[in-house]
């Protein structure tokens, strides 16, 4: 199978082509910045003082976090000393949730920095923690060349609130 329909993508990269033409900003991330989008309508699943966490909308496995800095920068240098450390406490924190919702066998931590890595969104660094479990990669993206995640985003979002929830009390 060469192709898997997916209206969903088409209206999530229409919605940036219409705020370019208003003038807007066209950063996902900054978009998640707007105080007036309520966290229950979006994959926002927390917040810190220099960074907010988030599930990625096309995720390698159930459960795929980034964790996104609140600063709009493509340089990881930039990062100053609060927003780094922030954001290995936030992929720490996050591990112990997915770790309470999954039970995951380990973890892909890292960023794509730069198109050429492969970063999808390049110009706002951000960092994954993807959950991992022995055997994950079946037959799909094998033969079909596809991936499929099993779980729906906003019941994993709500598995991670609660996980959250209990972590930090």
């Amino acid at each position: 199978m060469e192709k898997l329909w997916s209206p969903w993508r088409s209206q999530y990269i229409d919605s940036f082509k219409h705020k370019e033409k208003e003038g807007k900003k066209n950063c996902v991330f900054c978009e998640l910045l707007d105080v007036e989008t309520s966290d229950m309508d979006n994959l926002v699943v927390e917040r810190g003082k220099f960074t907010f966490t988030v599930l990625n909308l096309y995720p390698y496995n159930n459960g795929h976090l980034m964790i996104v800095p609140y600063r709009h920068t493509s340089d990881f240098s930039s990062l100053n000393n609060e927003e780094k450390n922030e954001v290995m406490n936030k992929l720490q924190l996050a591990e112990q949730a997915l770790k309470i919702i999954s039970r995951p066998q380990g973890f892909n931590v890292g960023a794509n920095i730069g198109k050429a890595s492969g970063a999808g969104i390049d110009d706002h660094i951000h960092f994954h923690i993807v959950p991992r479990w022995n055997g994950d990669t079946n037959f799909m993206p094998a033969l079909g060349e596809v991936k499929v995640i099993s779980q729906d985003l906003l019941a994993t979002k709500k598995l991670l609130l609660e996980a959250y929830r209990e972590l930090k009390k």
